[in-house]
């Protein structure tokens, strides 16, 4: 038995040990624990589609298969529940709360056979709910899709491993219906490829993304400025206030917290056309392609409505160049000085006269 599956699950075998070495010597992922639980789910996983499928047919356990398929079909949803807690920002717990009532409707199935039963003959009886399995890791795979591309920089080292993904997991929900039920055998290496394939691209993109917000970095502001200078009409400076008292009384651990929050009211706010960076300490520029003054200042007018939703603030300035043909020092300078004056502004304001970066 265990020979037999060597022979079915030799690849995703392979692939978790080749997980596990990565997650163990690798030094950028944020997670870790998470992940190491993400990857032991699915291998466990495989076992039970293997006991599933061999042991029981073998010996006729009707008993035993009705209970490794409710485990399957129940572990599932949770397993997309855990990618998406793992993979995504900021997500939450309750991401698992839509993956508990599908499991307890799985349990129900047992006794009322409204999700699935067997016959006397080990064939699969579908209930009224039988095509909720599918639908399960359809809402989960939208849902984590959506919130992946949403938090991205929309750079193509991102773009395609998402992609990637997501025709995994659309092949999880069409093609048991070409395949029939052999598709679980190979559900577990699907997912499991496709977290691999995501996790490398996610170390290759270090080299152009800051490791602690998401954002870009300066290496991919200079890359960016040189490939696109003709499409650049406007430079957003952003400068976080305070962020020196606050890692001088509550730690670098709270810091580190605040430029991860004023991030993401920069990502929630952008638009295609928008790239953002983080270029120092508490230090951010948004990069505009082919953007009016008046999208520029929206844009800016959102981020400011975001950070009300928090506890910090920034400072900002902008230049603009309606044709393109500012250089980028002029313009970068400009939108600095419009942001110092703001920060100064704000200090003033707090009856400081010396402001604290």
């Amino acid at each position: 038995m265990i020979k037999l599956y060597l022979v079915e699950n030799w690849a995703i075998l392979l692939i978790t040990i080749a997980f596990i070495i990565v997650l163990k010597t690798s030094i950028f992922l944020k997670q870790k624990n998470r992940m190491y639980v993400l990857v032991s789910s699915v291998f466990l996983l495989s076992i039970i589609v293997f006991l599933e499928f061999n042991l029981c047919n073998t010996y006729n356990l009707k008993t035993l298969k009705l209970i490794l398929t409710t485990v399957r079909y129940s572990a599932t949803p949770f397993i997309m529940a855990m990618i998406l807690f793992t993979l995504v920002r900021k997500v939450r717990w309750f991401v698992f709360v839509p993956a508990i009532v599908f499991a307890l409707i799985n349990i129900i199935s047992i006794f009322t056979g409204i999700v699935f039963s067997y016959d006397d003959s080990l064939s699969l009886v579908r209930g009224p709910l039988g095509y909720l399995p599918y639908i399960a890791v359809g809402i989960y795979s939208v849902i984590l899709v959506y919130y992946m591309f949403k938090h991205s920089n929309k750079h193509p080292s991102e773009i395609i491993p998402i992609v990637f993904m997501a025709l995994s997991f659309l092949a999880g929900i069409i093609l048991p219906f070409f395949i029939g039920k052999d598709y679980a055998k190979i559900f577990c290496s699907t997912i499991m490829i496709a977290l691999f394939v995501y996790y490398i691209f996610s170390i290759l993109q270090l080299t152009s993304k800051d490791a602690l917000t998401g954002l870009l970095n300066r290496q991919a502001f200079y890359a960016t400025i040189d490939k696109n200078m003709r499409y650049i009409t406007g430079i957003v400076s952003i400068d976080m206030n305070g962020l020196k008292a606050i890692n001088d009384k509550e730690g670098h651990k709270a810091g580190d917290e605040a430029l991860e929050t004023i991030s993401l009211c920069f990502m929630n706010a952008r638009k295609s056309k928008h790239s953002i960076y983080r270029i120092g300490g508490d230090e951010f520029v948004i990069v505009c392609m082919r953007s009016t003054e008046e999208e520029i200042k929206q844009l800016i007018e959102q981020i400011k409505k975001n950070l009300l939703e928090t506890k910090y603030c920034c400072s900002f300035g902008y230049s603009y160049s309606s044709n393109g043909d500012k250089p980028i020092s002029e313009m970068l300078d400009a939108s600095d000085e419009m942001m110092y004056e703001d920060k100064a502004q704000y200090y003033q304001k707090l009856g400081i006269n010396k402001y604290q970066k």
